[in-house]
Order: C-alpha cells, then sequence, then structure tokens
C-alpha cells in the first residue's frame, strides 16, 4: 500500500483571511487566520493535528508538508513543540503559491531517494478526510482519486449547494476508473443528462507519470500549474486512474464562518501524536 502522504499547506489562505463580521472567533484563530496559515487554526490542538491523526491512523508513515516560504511557525510548532511520534515529519517550501501541481513536484523533490518512485498520496490542508478515505485510496500502489458523492457532502459534511458547485466534477467509469474531470462547472452542471453525483476534493494518489504530468502541464485560465488539470493530462497519455468511490463527509475549513462548525464536529475528536 501507500505509506507516504503530502500535505498542501503553502497557499495563502486568501477567503480565510477575508473579514466576516458574522464569525465569532478566538483570538489564537484569529492570530492563525490572520497569518495565513490555516491549519494552525486551533481546534482543541492545531487543525494540521487533526489531518496528521488521521493519516497515521490509515496507515501512513511518511508526511511531508509543503508550506510557503512565510509559514516557519508550522515548521517551528511540528518539529519543537509537538513533533508527531506516528509518523516521520518532513517540510518542503514551495517558494510561490503558483498551484497545486507546482506543489506536488516541490513535494516529489524533497522525497527524492526517500520513497525513490513511489507513488504518494496528495491532499488538502484545509480539509479533514474521513480515515477511510485515506485508507482505501492507500491500498493499491496506482494514480487515483477520491470520488465524494455530491449529495452526501452537503448532507453530512459542512459545504452547501453552492460551494459543492464549485467543485471538481469526476466522470467516474461503472468499472470505478476515472474518465475525466470538469472543473468548477456550477452547481446546476448536469454531465450527459444525468445528475452529477462524483465530485472531487483534492484528495489524490499521484504515481511518477502524475508527476511527470504536473511538470508539464500549462498554466490555467487562474494563472496557476493545476493539479486536476495535471490528471487530465495524464488520463488523455493512457495513464489509468482510479475512482475510489465515497459516501462520506469532509469539513472544509476554507472561510471563516467554518470555523465555528468545524470545532463542533471535531470536538469528539482527540488527535494522537
Amino acid at each position: 500500500m501507500i505509506r507516504a502522504a503530502v500535505i498542501m499547506a503553502g497557499g495563502l489562505g486568501t477567503r480565510m483571511r477575508r473579514t466576516d463580521d458574522t464569525a465569532a472567533l478566538e483570538a489564537s484563530q484569529v492570530a492563525a487566520v490572520e497569518s495565513g496559515m490555516k491549519g494552525m487554526i486551533p481546534i482543541k490542538r492545531p487543525f494540521l493535528e487533526y489531518v496528521i491523526s488521521a493519516l497515521a491512523d490509515a496507515g501512513i508513515t511518511d508526511v511531508l508538508l509543503v508550506i510557503g516560504p512565510g509559514h516557519d511557525g508550522v515548521r517551528q510548532y511540528f518539529t519543537e513543540e509537538a513533533p508527531p511520534r506516528r509518523v516521520r515529519l518532513r517540510f518542503a517550501v514551495q517558494p510561490a503559491p503558483i498551484g497545486t501541481a507546482n506543489a506536488v513536484t516541490v513535494a516529489a523533490d524533497a522525497f527524492g531517494d526517500a520513497i525513490g518512485h513511489e507513488p504518494f498520496l496528495v491532499l488538502n490542508a484545509d480539509n479533514y478526510y474521513p480515515i477511510r478515505a485515506f485508507r482505501e485510496l492507500a491500498a493499491e500502489d496506482s494514480a487515483g482519486v477520491v470520488a465524494f458523492d455530491r449529495d452526501a457532502l452537503m448532507r453530512e459534511g459542512n459545504v452547501d449547494a453552492e460551494r459543492v458547485g464549485a467543485f471538481a466534477v469526476l466522470d467516474v467509469s461503472t468499472n470505478g476508473t476515472l474518465r475525466g474531470i470538469i472543473e468548477k462547472p456550477g452547481a446546476t452542471f448536469d454531465l450527459a443528462g444525468e445528475t452529477v453525483t462524483w465530485v472531487g476534493m483534492n484528495l489524490w494518489a499521484v504515481t511518477p507519470a502524475v508527476v511527470d504530468a504536473c511538470r508539464r502541464v500549462p498554466l490555467s485560465s487562474r494563472g496557476e500549474y493545476e493539479l486536476p488539470e495535471a490528471v487530465s493530462l495524464a488520463l488523455h497519455e493512457g495513464v489509468l486512474v482510479r475512482a475510489v468511490r465515497m459516501s462520506a463527509p469532509v469539513l472544509d475549513l476554507s472561510r471563516r464562518s467554518d470555523i465555528a462548525g468545524v470545532v463542533e464536529r471535531l470536538s469528539f475528536v482527540e488527535p494522537l501524536p
């Protein structure tokens, strides 16, 4: 199975930095928000501790945090204040926040000989995914993506119809492979006349072929190097990508208004170091 994971934590936190008078935050939460380090937003402990603990529960042993140049506080916390004991944690700096595909190549270069040409998981730093999603995606040494049931995300998670409409739609075949990706199609998008079922939340299994596509993918319309577009390129070139279909919630920590709900949902979870 796949034993390594990359957490993409190098973004600027633009949406989280936006002021929101309806969000009542504690002083420690405001400090994390204004620093742009969403993963350090305190629940009972920093949010990233919950993510790393869930990865360890799923059998992941190596974790690499891709951080930005100004995120030294993350490195200090996890190396000096609360180093994890169940995973080997390393860091790589993404010089500029120019997209998720670039974050993957930064991570692959940082892993180097440590994992050789082995596949690894890739995930967002501001999502709390089910442990089962990590475990099932990591069960095979091949490219893959977790395809989340759109209705379950709205029904059981903390994302509404407007937000889920901005997620990538995954075209999944009956045999459980990915046929295509439609980026940010909108809440009312239909695929071949059928209601959209499967969406992506940036939880991937990346192989050397996908990393190679990340190095070659052109800039997107947003001026970034995007991992979904790199996967689409790999698909076009014949790379097989598994789609692990899952009806389960994901907690999204993208905006200040998300914090209170995520704190409540994770209040019963105790992350293990």
